[in-house]
């Protein structure tokens, strides 16, 4: 009976012993399986938002094309409409001023208009070069 009761204890001592090894063992297999899990995880998500961005960035580029394309053809009509009237006032003035005289007022006025646009985009550029040069100045 006393063989019986030290086999039992050793047997539950063994058990004991080994229970908390199994335990780490199988703690140390989930945390890599975790581990593992988490890297694929993240590989799913940055494949996913690269298509997401990609898409993304084909809907902007394609809308865009779609902008430049609009606004070319806008600014062409503006072209037209401009030389439209160019032409709508010479003919306007030739019975009063003659075709010459039409001509140079339509001429001069146009020349000055262009002088008065060079004038303030040269303001412009020399407001924006001045702040450019005060910002040197202070780094």
């Amino acid at each position: 009976m006393a063989d019986e009761v030290e086999k039992g204890e050793s047997a539950a001592l063994e058990a004991v012993t080994d229970q908390p090894v199994e335990a780490a063992e199988a703690a140390e297999q989930s945390l890599l399986a975790d581990v593992e899990a988490l890297v694929e995880d993240g590989k799913t998500y940055a494949a996913a938002e690269f298509a997401y961005q990609k898409t993304r960035l084909l809907y902007a580029s394609d809308k865009a094309k779609s902008a430049a394309i609009f606004t070319g053809i806008a600014a062409v009509l503006v072209v037209m409409a401009v030389v439209a009237l160019v032409l709508g006032a010479v003919l306007a003035l030739t019975p009063v001023l003659g075709a010459l005289g039409a001509t140079a007022v339509v001429f001069v006025v146009l020349l000055v208009c262009a002088a008065v646009l060079v004038r303030m985009a040269k303001a412009r550029l020399r407001g924006l070069l001045d702040s450019f040069e005060a910002g040197d100045e202070q780094a």
